[in-house]
């Protein structure tokens, strides 16, 4: 009885819509107020409000940053980096610098 409970608590969380729905019609009964006292103070206050809208997200869009990039692959273990590095190569290019080359990787045909 006690897990019937909790499960009704949990469902009856508002909603993040309702919530909106609410501000939207909240919004537009001051927007009808402001109308109906001046048509020219409601211009300039959906004017005023536009601008202000736009800066904020304006500034969140600047804000927020990317996610960071993903990772590499896991790191391997020291045998296995030991192996690796047993298995490259060091040559010289024609400018003299020593590039560092790797064997490639042998496939496996199961068939």
């Amino acid at each position: 009885m006690a897990r019937r409970k909790q499960v009704a608590e949990e469902a009856e969380e508002p909603s993040r819509a309702a919530g909106a729905c609410v501000l939207v019609v909240l919004a537009a009964v001051v927007t009808a107020v402001v109308f109906a006292i001046s048509p020219t103070a409601g211009v300039l206050a959906v004017w005023v409000l536009g601008a202000v809208l736009l800066w904020r997200a304006a500034r969140r869009m600047s804000g927020s940053s990317a996610p960071p990039p993903p990772r590499g692959d896991a790191a391997e273990s020291d045998e296995d980096a030991r192996r690796r590095r047993a298995k490259a190569r060091g040559v010289y290019d024609p400018n003299g610098v020593m590039c560092i080359t790797h064997l490639p990787r042998e496939e496996v045909n199961d068939a």
